[in-house]
Formats: structure tokens, sequence, C-alpha cells
């Protein structure tokens, strides 16, 4: 498959309150965001023009950086205007945007006070993150070796960039065995998303989704349980184990990237791609672009 580089590109890129050629957005190889993981992001995408719950996402970015003791040096109202300004430098209607905050090279060390919190906001086009077959039939998921951290480990409500290890690796391992992507179990054994996407389940028309207290409460997920109850689905932030998750009637996985994707195979177990997968999906769809959808009777 013949990639394009991302530093090899056209467009314009949001640098530190400036819009330079994307060519030149570089920093220095000696980077405590590099180095040390003081790095926080977040994954947006615009439909017809516009980005979707941007006031939303750029409050996590935000909190994400203070979380990691970083203090963004421009204020929300400013990152949103340069978001939407990114947009129309690429001249994009349909986008996907990445906003990044990362400390920078002023000091090399374990310690950072000295280092000044530098960010970027870039765009290029993605359309479905995964394949019309995929869509249709659901994406295949095969369980990790790795398990996400306990809060008390790691900074576990941060969009922060090393959380992101185990799930490069996570989803190298199932790619390796032929799957699409891999299913995350928790430091206690229990499902709870796949690389970067919640994690649902239906069983006799009750939605299931754990419970975020180790891992990030997606604003895709916060978006579908809304969207869910509006159906008049009950919806269930519990545990889910992975026996359960074995019985049940359909399972879908909800992210940015991925926005609402049906799950048809977690190891060796299929799932159809039900009803309320597909209705919720399309509802989903719907709301994004600003377009009339309609409620059903659960």
């Amino acid at each position: 498959m013949s990639l394009i580089p991302f530093d090899d590109r056209d467009g314009t890129i949001w640098f530190d309150g400036e819009m330079i050629p994307w060519r030149d957005a570089k920093i220095h190889v000696i980077n405590h965001g590099l180095h040390y993981a003081s790095c926080v992001f977040e994954g947006e995408r615009a439909y017809e023009g516009k980005i979707f719950k941007s006031h939303e996402h750029t409050s996590r970015l935000f909190k994400s950086a203070s979380i990691l003791g970083m203090d963004i040096p421009f204020a929300p109202e400013i990152i949103n205007m340069a978001k939407e300004s990114v947009l129309k430098a690429n001249h994009f209607t349909n986008a996907y945007l990445r906003p990044v905050a990362w400390r920078g090279s002023e000091q090399m060390g374990i310690a950072a006070r000295a280092t000044r919190t530098h960010v970027a906001i870039a765009a290029w086009e993605w359309p479905s993150y995964f394949s019309p077959d995929l869509r249709e039939n659901g994406i295949s998921l095969k369980t990790s070796s790795w398990q996400k951290p306990a809060p008390n480990t790691a900074l576990t409500e941060a969009k922060a960039a090393g959380l992101y290890m185990i799930n490069t690796l996570s989803k190298h391992q199932a790619e390796d065995e032929g799957y699409t992507d891999a299913l995350m179990l928790d430091y206690r054994g229990y499902p709870v998303e796949a690389t970067g996407a919640n994690l649902f389940c239906i069983k006799d028309g009750v939605l299931y989704t754990p419970k975020p207290d180790c891992f990030l409460n997606g604003i895709t997920r916060q978006t579908t349980i809304e969207l869910a109850r509006e159906f008049g689905y009950n919806v269930v932030e519990d545990f889910i184990t992975t026996a359960f998750l074995k019985e049940a009637d359909e399972v879908f996985v909800t992210g940015t990237a991925a926005e609402i994707s049906a799950v048809g195979k977690i190891d060796t177990t299929s799932y159809a791609v039900g009803p309320i997968t597909r209705g919720l999906r399309d509802a989903y769809e719907n709301l994004v672009r600003g377009r009339p959808y309609k409620t059903v009777a659960a």
C-alpha cells in the first residue's frame, strides 16, 4: 500500500499562533515531548465545513494539558478559531483535525519547568476509517496481551501521547494475526475498548458500555449514549465481563475516527451487524452532518 508521508505534503498548519507551510512545521529532535511523552492531542472531524463538537474537544485538550501540568499559552477561543482557519486555509469541508500540544526543547531532562508549551493544528482529508465491506460486515478484534493501566499508575483521564504505546503494540499484534484491531482489557481483565475507540455491546435490546474509570471517556461515546437514550434505549454503564461480551447480540465501537463501527468478530466469536447498531450508526452520520434523523421506539 502506497502512503503519502505526513512530513511531505502540501497544505498549511497553524503552529504557535501562525499559519505556516505544512513542510515547515518542524521541531528539534531534542524535544521534551518526544523524549518524555509530555504531549497531549485531540482527534476531530469536520463535516460539510463544520467541526463536530469543536468546543468539547478543545475543553478536553486543555483538561489533558492541565493533568500533565502543561499550560497552553492560548485561550480556548483562539484554538477554536485556529481550527476554523486551518480548514479554510486548506479548502477542506470534510476533514480530520489534529490539535497537539507538547513541551519543547527549552529544557532536557525529567524536569520540565523551563520548557514552553507549543501548540499546532493540522488537518487532512480522511474518509471513513474502515472500508465499505468492514462497515457492512463489521470489523474484527483480537484480544490484546497488553492491559490498560490502573488510574493510580497512569494519567488515564488525559488524551496523552504516552498512553498510546501499548495501543500501537496491540494493533500490530492484531494485524499480524489477520484482525482489524485489538480489544483492550483493563487492569482488572474487563474488556473496555479498541485501540482508538470505545466499546459498546447490546443484549436483549439494552446497550452496555464499560464505565470509563481507567480509559478515555470519548466524545463520540458520550454522543452515542445521548443518541441511544433519545431513541428510547436503556444504556447501562458498568463493568463488562469477557463471558458477557461473548453472549452479546451486537457489538460496536465509537470514536472520532471510527465514528460508529460495527464489530463482526472478537477472537473466535462472531456477531451479527444488527438493527440497533445500524440505526445508531445512521443517526450519528446524519447528526454530525446537521441532517434530521428519526428516532425509533426501543
